[in-house]
């Protein structure tokens, strides 16, 4: 079976069809850039950019870089316009592409549920994070394989700052940080998520997944286990598509 899953991140929208059976995309994926300032209609038009470039005309589930209740609401808008504020999504969207069947996930939620099924959290008991680096933090909270939604631990406050303005990989571009010196920050961060949570696991998802070798190895003095997300930034795509499908 295949959904058409959508990743709209801060910085980039990104789309295949996927093959729900193994979790991986069937073709390759097409990537516009995030418009900015990153407006409901801007982000739609990217949107519709994406699926068309495959011709699609079935369902759809997309990923929002945001809390998202009552199936397609938007409530906060970090890392994009906050007209998104309220924002009936689900409308928005399936409107911009021609009556479609959409659906709207946040998207590091979509990443951990993807990565609890075909990833790095398969078959693992107990409390797991997903953390996605990126233009800001994301979080996907577990316990025993059972999502807890909106967790969106990016923004707690670490040493009188949101975690992901020192922490997200755009603060090491940003800052220009080495990998080590960023890696110092994100030990900081882990350190107070692990003292607030005690998760048995860390999945390190995001961009940053597929450069794990340049960092993972200078945290130190975390009590869970640390590995990188197995469906790297891929996993957004294949958690909408699965939230679409009812799969999540």
């Amino acid at each position: 079976m295949q959904i058409f899953g959508v990743d709209i991140g801060g910085s980039g929208i990104k789309g295949a069809p996927v093959d729900l059976d193994k979790g991986e995309l069937t073709q390759e994926r097409c990537k516009v850039l995030t418009p900015h300032p990153a407006t409901p209609d801007g982000v739609a038009d990217g949107v519709k950019e994406v699926v068309d470039h495959f011709g699609w005309t079935g369902p759809v589930g997309l990923t929002f870089p945001g809390v998202v209740t009552g199936g397609a609401t938007i409530r906060t808008a970090a890392n994009v316009d906050k007209s998104w504020i309220d924002t009936d999504a689900g409308a928005l969207f399936s409107d911009r592409l021609g009556g479609l069947p959409v659906t709207v996930v946040n998207d590091a939620d979509a990443a951990g549920v993807a990565e609890m099924h075909f990833g790095a959290g398969q078959g693992r008991k107990g409390t797991v994070i997903l953390l996605t680096f990126g233009t800001g933090i994301g979080s996907a909270l577990f316990v025993n394989g059972v999502l807890v939604p909106n967790t969106e631990l990016g923004h707690l406050e670490l040493n009188g700052h949101d975690a992901e303005k020192k922490a997200s990989s755009k603060a090491k571009d940003d800052s220009e940080l080495t990998w080590e010196h960023w890696a110092g920050r994100v030990q900081k961060y882990l350190a107070h998520v692990e003292m607030l949570f005690s998760p048995e696991l860390f999945i390190i998802g995001g961009g940053v997944s597929r450069k794990a070798d340049k960092f993972l190895h200078f945290i130190e003095d975390i009590k869970a286990e640390i590995v990188p997300a197995q469906l790297q930034n891929n996993a957004g795509i294949v958690g909408a598509a699965m939230h679409a499908a009812g799969d999540d």
